[in-house]
């Protein structure tokens, strides 16, 4: 679909309104900590077709995460999520792959968002350093 930044922000925006519950809550508050972490981020919205409504993508300089909405988590998956420093323990999904790491958040889960933050501009910085 587009790939055009207004048109994904107001799509990022449609999703986060149509799904109305801790999911989109969750979404729209990752989506902040990510534009706030860095604001030359660049939000894509990649990937749709009949049997999927399409996923956030945030970029700079390349694929920083998607932000995909599942029944029980909001999902973000870090492109190079191995190649990034976690001593938080933030990643707690896709563990065992050999490029991608992700962090599932459950309903009620606490988003350490200094963490998370670090994280972006880990990933930014990786992205700019190529």
């Amino acid at each position: 679909m587009a790939n055009d930044n207004t048109n994904a922000s107001k799509l990022i925006n449609e999703r986060i309104k149509e799904l109305g519950d801790w999911r989109g809550k969750t979404l729209g508050k990752v989506r902040g900590i990510i534009k706030k972490a860095d604001p030359e981020i660049v939000e894509e919205w990649k990937w749709a077709k009949p049997t999927n409504p399409g996923v956030p993508v945030w970029s700079r300089n390349g694929g920083i995460c998607t932000g995909e909405v599942y029944k029980n988590a909001v999902k973000l998956t870090f492109f190079k999520g191995a190649s990034l420093k976690d001593p938080s323990g933030l990643f707690n999904a896709s563990l065992d792959g050999k490029v991608r790491r992700a962090i599932d958040i459950k309903e009620g889960d606490e988003i350490n968002e200094d963490a998370l933050k670090d994280l972006i501009c880990e990933a930014v910085a990786l992205n700019l350093s190529k």
